[in-house]
């Protein structure tokens, strides 16, 4: 009635069933094989890399923040569109910055020019004063021609170029940029004066 157990009889109930080709197995208590030296110390070399303390955590952040700094500030002179601020990324960015970079704006020349006609006005002499306010008139005046022929011809080209995409603040981007002086414009120029564009920018 009682089956007498058996020595070589090993199988217990709930336990895992050797392999058929008689290869060993070493398993954890819960079940996993057992991590190699490598894979353990690989594990505990990134326990130890790993912030622990609240001023590590600071640290650690700031050097993140730090490497992100570097990699916009490296950006914006090579023009790499995948570390970009927000505002400057995307072909349709692109190439509104090359449009405004490939041609010549009497918008470079504000600065300078209200800085000669401020110092003429505020000469005294009444001569000078004239002659300032004569300059801030034609500057003026230029400045609006100037816009407007931009945003006119910039919007021709983007219906081109991006036929059913949004030019929502294109136009302001343009005027900004062409209100810098070149060598200070970000992201740098990619383009001269002149420079025939690229008919795709996807």
């Amino acid at each position: 009635m009682f089956r007498r157990r058996n020595d070589t009889d090993t199988t217990v109930a709930g336990s895992p069933a050797a392999p058929a080709d008689g290869s060993t197995v070493i398993t954890t208590g819960k079940g996993r094989p057992t991590p190699t030296r490598r894979e353990a110390e690989a594990a505990a070399k990134a326990r130890a890399k790993a912030p622990r303390t609240r001023k590590e955590q600071a640290a650690a952040k700031r050097r993140v923040r730090a490497d992100e700094a570097q990699k916009v500030r490296t950006a914006m002179k090579t023009g790499d569109e995948r570390h970009l601020l927000p505002r400057d990324k995307g072909p349709v960015r692109r190439f509104v910055r090359d449009y405004v970079d490939h041609r010549f704006s009497f918008l470079e020349i504000v600065l300078p020019l209200v800085l000669v006609t401020t110092v003429l006005t505020y000469s005294g002499n009444p001569g000078l004063v004239r002659i300032g306010s004569t300059v801030m008139v034609a500057v003026l005046a230029l400045i609006v021609m100037d816009v407007l022929t931009l945003r006119f011809r910039l919007r021709r080209e983007l219906a081109k170029r991006f036929e059913g995409e949004s030019v929502k603040g294109t136009t302001w981007y343009a005027v900004s940029r062409s209100m810098q002086m070149r060598f200070m414009r970000l992201p740098k120029s990619q383009v001269k004066i002149g420079e025939k564009l690229p008919e795709r920018y996807r």
